[in-house]
């Protein structure tokens, strides 16, 4: 999506849901525009990075991986000159590391195709990265949303969006994914950037 595309969906959203329209009256530009940064290789070492870990402690450990890469920044070849000692003394654990050498593996033996995988379609895209251990649909989702700029992923099993449309839309009961499939209709063909205000109208929650 290029800077034009994200006006016109917050356009869009405008229009087509007043509670949606109040978050981008209060937060602004969407900010997945700025979201992408790095290579989709390291995207993917990150994603494996962050799981259950909190922001900061991500992001130490992370930092401390790429100074052991001679690039300065995770490779297939990076990972090859490096020990699993290694890898646990920068402070991933013993399961994280088995997801990053399947990950290795995979691209190594151009199983997963990342030079190409941004031609493929959303949910191609989910079934290449999914059979990487350790890369589940919401992974998988948060990479199609923040690497790739796709516009119109729906992450209906993730935790904040259900928290915001709860609260947002004042309903009694927790959103069902089927629930939420139905609401975010009206947001199509611009789901992932309702989705951004949608998280963004948690930085005001206690």
């Amino acid at each position: 999506m290029t800077p034009a595309d994200y006006a016109k969906a917050r356009r869009l959203l405008l229009r087509g849901d007043p509670v949606i329209a109040k978050l981008i009256a209060q937060h602004g530009a969407c900010g997945l525009a700025a979201a992408q940064r790095g290579d989709h290789f390291s995207a993917l070492v990150r994603a494996i990075t962050n799981q259950q870990l909190s922001t900061k402690a991500a992001a130490t450990i992370y930092r401390r991986l790429t100074e052991l890469m001679s690039e300065g920044t995770p490779t297939p070849e990076g990972f090859a000159a490096v020990s699993d000692e290694q890898l646990r003394a920068v402070g991933y654990s013993r399961q994280k590391i088995g997801y990053l050498r399947d990950l290795v593996q995979h691209v190594q033996a151009h199983q997963l195709d990342l030079a190409s995988i941004d031609s493929l379609d959303d949910e191609e895209v989910i079934t290449q990265l999914t059979q990487i251990k350790g890369i589940g649909r919401w992974s998988a989702e948060m990479f199609l949303m923040f690497r790739l700029h796709r516009p119109d992923v729906l992450p209906v099993g993730d935790l904040g969006i259900v928290n915001a449309i709860h609260r947002q839309y004042r309903l009694r009961k927790r959103p069902t994914p089927d629930r939420i499939r139905k609401l975010g209709e009206k947001w199509q063909p611009y789901r992932s950037v309702a989705c951004w205000y949608l998280w963004r109208s948690l930085d005001n929650e206690p």
